[in-house]
């Protein structure tokens, strides 16, 4: 799924670390970054913010149905 303009990196982090099942980052090159990797979270957070203030698009791939539907529910309401 495609995320997009999350600007509350707090808030996001904390919807990924209540998901069961994992929540990775696909990298334009293909790569998939665990989330839930407080390591790799930290490090792919710190590329994504290396030029700009917000992000502005990424894909992710939930493992669980119900992940997927927290993190639709996060970016329908999150500006709510």
């Amino acid at each position: 799924m495609k995320i997009y303009h999350i600007d509350d990196v707090e808030k996001f982090l904390d919807i990924i670390k209540k998901c069961k099942g994992s929540v990775e980052l696909v990298s334009t090159q293909g790569d998939r970054l665990n989330l839930k990797s407080e390591l790799t979270k930290y490090l792919a957070i710190a590329k994504l913010f290396h030029d700009d203030t917000f992000i502005n698009e990424m894909e992710l791939v939930a493992s669980e149905p119900e992940d997927v539907m927290m993190l639709m529910n996060y970016m329908t309401n999150k500006n709510a």
